[in-house]
């Protein structure tokens, strides 16, 4: 038969090995869920998105006889800034994702930054998923297979959005641009128009005596080359007279 006594105890072991295994690992989730939802967002509330889900659930005033339900035209607008604005995020979260991983491996930064980051990741995708849902509803279907090209709609409006953007900020350093240019030109050719009206200065003066000094020393070189064969035939002929 078999001894049930000498196996109450392994059972015994193991129910209470298991029992404590399950209740780590719970209270481990319930703490990393509470410490994940005390992190602060990576980005600010998603205004666009509020925007339109507003829309999207308001209804019209039954007590009211003027009232009118949201034009598509309206929620498609509303649903295309919606994609910008995703476009504009999912572009910080790529340029800042290698920088972010390389200061994290060097110990720059905490961890609780790293699980921000993440977080706001998994957000996005869901938040992707969600507007490509959206586009392929009937009713909010501006082209056909819409979901599919809503977001190269989006990332070509934000493109132009920032174009725009960066025009308008050198438009409005254009005119102090131009002032400072203008005073710049003025005090040159104030400048210019003083040494041309300005008398002869000493620098000038030496100049002057230096070239001439220049021009004296020329004719002295002439005159001394131009001796130099007659000087030399003298000493030839008082040669001749010492050999007679």
């Amino acid at each position: 038969m078999v001894n049930w006594l000498s196996l109450v105890l392994p059972f015994a072991y193991l129910s209470i090995l298991v029992g404590s295994l399950a209740t780590f690992s719970s209270l481990y989730r319930k703490r990393k869920i509470a410490r994940s939802t005390a992190l602060t967002p990576w980005f600010p509330t998603h205004l666009q998105r509020n925007v339109y889900l507003s829309l999207l659930h308001l209804e019209p005033d039954p007590t009211q006889e003027k009232s009118v339900a949201v034009p598509e035209s309206v929620l498609r607008a509303a649903l295309l800034r919606r994609a910008m604005e995703d476009i504009n995020r999912i572009r910080q979260i790529q340029n800042s994702k290698q920088a972010l991983s390389s200061l994290l491996q060097r110990g720059s930064v905490g961890d609780d930054l790293w699980q921000r980051f993440l977080r706001a990741e998994s957000e996005m995708e869901d938040e992707l998923r969600d507007v490509v849902t959206e586009a392929r509803l009937p009713a909010n279907a501006l082209a056909p297979n819409w979901g599919q090209t809503i977001f190269q709609s989006a990332n070509e409006m934000a493109g132009n959005a920032l174009v725009r953007k960066k025009i308008d900020e050198i438009q409005s350093h254009a005119q102090s641009e131009k002032e400072w240019w203008d005073q710049r030109r003025a005090a040159i050719q104030a400048d210019f128009m003083k040494e041309l009206d300005a008398p002869v200065g000493e620098a000038e003066k030496t100049t002057l005596a230096i070239t001439k000094e220049k021009i004296g020393s020329d004719e002295d070189t002439v005159l001394v080359e131009g001796g130099g064969p007659t000087a030399g035939g003298k000493g030839t002929m008082k040669k001749r007279k010492n050999k007679k």
